[in-house]
């Protein structure tokens, strides 16, 4: 998932409602982590929200064009990786105390006193470091334990450092012709998980996030370089709805078809949509709020699902109960991810983007 720097993009257009598209992305991950601790995905109101990330990597796809393609081959590679480690990783590191935190007070319980001190060193560098260490079983062997989403930017990471060797030098006819060919993958892999593009996230389905983010990454690049870009008067609320629409698609026997033809054709079209819809003055407020919360709240919010996990499995609330408190936090994970950005994440990366300038 990587945000729009928009220190990098200040020449040029910002593109708004891409950013308000993010956020709303992200609140469909959180929602999504809560209900499926609840309910199998037949039964789960948002059962595709999971979808969200493979629209995370196409955007990304097209960001990371958008802002270095005209520059990257004049810039040292190594500015290229200090840029990107100083918009990503504050998060990452901080995303990894806060699980390790509350992997180790988790008031409603937990399994900390099963581990040992060295494992859990282990898994706390692994985690800081985006090396995937999938052990934990009593957290179904994800990739990051400490904190989940880890898996999604690590693939990230993979598909930073492939654009800075060569993916940035490929001509439009080659990164044509390797996008098909990762497509290929994305429909191996829904064929191959019996019909579902899940996984990524744990050590069984490793591979399944390497495709994901082949797939979703060139094809957002491709949408740059091919100046697809539809002018349209759908707006950020027209868009979000068409957005929604995707998460909210029942999960069902169709799901090999269904899956597929969202991440191979109608997040594209969202992004190309997106690119080319005017923004009402009066959303863009909201649009730049929201993309500037996706990150934090992506990277902050799975330490409560733990808590949240245990805490159902020990005391069965109602549905009543449940509809309170996941609207409740959600409300307070936002809030939590707000005071991150303000308190940490813009700070540490002003301090870091200043040291490097003085260098």
């Amino acid at each position: 998932m990587t945000p729009i720097n928009t220190e990098t993009l200040k020449p040029k257009q910002h593109f708004e409602i891409l950013d308000g598209l993010r956020g709303i992305a992200a609140l469909a991950i959180v929602v999504f982590h809560f209900m499926e601790i609840v309910y199998p995905p037949n039964e789960n109101f948002i059962a595709h929200g999971f979808l969200a990330v493979d629209f995370f990597f196409c955007l990304s796809g097209f960001v990371i064009a958008y802002a270095y393609h005209d520059r990257i081959g004049k810039m040292k590679i190594t500015d290229f990786f200090k840029l990107r480690l100083i918009r990503l990783h504050p998060l990452v590191i901080f995303g990894s105390v806060l699980g390790l935190l509350a992997f180790l007070f988790d008031p409603f319980g937990g399994h900390s006193e099963s581990y040992e001190t060295g494992k859990l060193i282990l898994l706390f560098v692994a985690s800081l470091l985006l090396i995937p260490f999938p052990v934990m079983a009593d957290r179904y062997f994800n990739l990051f334990g400490l904190n989940a989403p880890g898996w999604s930017l690590f693939w990230e990471y993979v598909a930073n450092i492939l654009y800075a060797l060569f993916l940035y030098k490929l001509s439009r006819r080659s990164l044509f012709l390797l996008t098909v060919f990762a497509a290929l993958g994305i429909c191996f892999v829904s064929n191959r998980a019996g019909g579902s593009l899940m996984g990524g996230w744990s050590g069984e389905t490793f591979w399944d996030g390497c495709a994901r983010i082949s797939y979703s990454f060139l094809a957002g690049m491709l949408i740059y370089r091919s100046n697809w870009i539809i002018k349209s008067k759908l707006g950020f609320i027209g868009l979000s709805v068409l957005l929604l629409l995707v998460f909210v698609m029942p999960f069902s026997g169709w799901n090999w078809l269904t899956e597929p033809i969202v991440v191979l054709l109608y997040f594209p079209l969202l992004i190309v949509l997106g690119a080319g819809a005017s923004l009402a003055p009066g959303f863009r407020k909201l649009c730049v709020f929201f993309g500037k919360i996706s990150y934090p709240l992506y990277m902050t919010h799975y330490a409560v699902m733990w808590m949240f996990a245990n805490y159902y499995t020990k005391y069965k609330p109602e549905t009543s109960q449940l509809v309170f408190i996941i609207i409740l936090g959600t409300i307070v994970l936002l809030g939590f991810a707000y005071l991150t950005m303000v308190f940490f994440d813009i700070p540490v990366r002003k301090y870091l983007t200043d040291r490097r300038k003085k260098v």
